[in-house]
């Protein structure tokens, strides 16, 4: 198991640019192919894939790029909306709207004081996104661009996630440690868990079973059951170079990936079983940034020096 487990790239494709970050579209947008997004330097790239686990008549990896936004400042996050519609609505990303013909827009939301650590839309009507930041705020906007909600919080806001079923619940991890989950009706926290390591760095809420967070700290990964306790069930050390994100896959409530910092040499990728000790894949990428799931594959992508890069595991 553990001599086979780092491997190269199943996948790759050219980038014009390095690319910060990368997402799938997480929701079904009416057609086989998968929106995916990526963004660096000062554009956001969307584009459409389709990989041979789907497609018999595919070798390897089929992509087309849709559409290319230019805007002039650094991306570091993308979240996608629910309402994007390949068959039939436009897609939506951040506040970029375009029908992928000729009609794009753009909105600029305005309120947070310092960097911006993630954003999300609300995943049932995609009418409300929430956003953490450095500036120890989290805030949630419509799709106007006004604020309906703000929470203080006591250090850097790193994730925020929405619950998929129960659109009123949020949770938000901050680097200090602390994760804690919102009421949007009566805007007070209801359930806090800790990490007891600093600096948190990343972390998300599994969508496939929602007693389960994972996060991202110092060295370590850590996984809760929160039916159980406020502090992890189960931690690891993975990444030498700290360690930098943390996503679950969005089909099996027991794998997730992590990614550490870019150290001396690259950036060492994992793909993590809950039923195994070890990483069941080790990648590694030059400088690489962003992680996200397939939503119907165990695959990830990352972002590199002007390339995407997919892993493919098994389940």
């Amino acid at each position: 198991m553990k001599q086979d487990a780092t491997r190269n790239a199943a996948y790759t494709v050219d980038c014009e640019d390095y690319v910060h970050v990368v997402e799938f579209n997480p929701f079904d947008s009416g057609d086989p192919g998968n929106l995916i997004a990526y963004g660096g330097g000062n554009y956001v790239v969307v584009g459409m894939c389709t990989f041979q686990e789907e497609e018999a008549d595919i070798e390897g990896i089929q992509y087309k790029t849709l559409r290319t936004f230019q805007h002039g400042v650094r991306v570091d996050g993308i979240a996608w909306s629910p309402e994007t519609r390949l068959d039939s609505l436009p897609p939506v990303i951040k506040l970029f709207t375009s029908d992928l013909q000729d009609k794009n827009e753009y909105k600029v939301l305005e309120g947070h004081s310092d960097f911006i650590n993630g954003l999300v839309f609300d995943p049932k009507e995609g009418q409300e996104i929430a956003s953490v930041s450095d500036d120890h705020t989290c805030r949630i906007w419509n799709l106007e661009g006004m604020q309906t909600a703000h929470f203080v919080l006591h250090s850097p806001g790193m994730s925020v996630c929405w619950h998929p079923e129960e659109t009123f619940k949020l949770m938000v991890a901050e680097k200090n440690g602390t994760i804690r989950f919102y009421d949007l009706l009566t805007q007070q926290a209801i359930l806090s868990l800790e990490s007891e390591q600093m600096p948190l760095m990343s972390a998300h809420w599994c969508l496939k079973n929602t007693f389960k967070v994972g996060a991202v700290a110092g060295n370590d990964w850590l996984i809760w059951d929160i039916t159980r306790s406020s502090y992890p069930q189960d931690k690891r050390p993975v990444h030498m170079d700290q360690a930098c994100l943390f996503r679950w896959s969005t089909i099996n409530e027991n794998l997730f990936a992590t990614t550490g910092y870019p150290g001396k040499i690259a950036s060492q990728f994992q793909i993590h079983h809950l039923g195994h000790p070890q990483p069941v894949l080790i990648g590694s990428v030059a400088v690489g940034s962003g992680l996200s799931w397939h939503r119907t594959l165990p695959l990830c992508a990352i972002g590199g020096d002007h390339k995407l890069l997919f892993w493919v595991t098994e389940m």
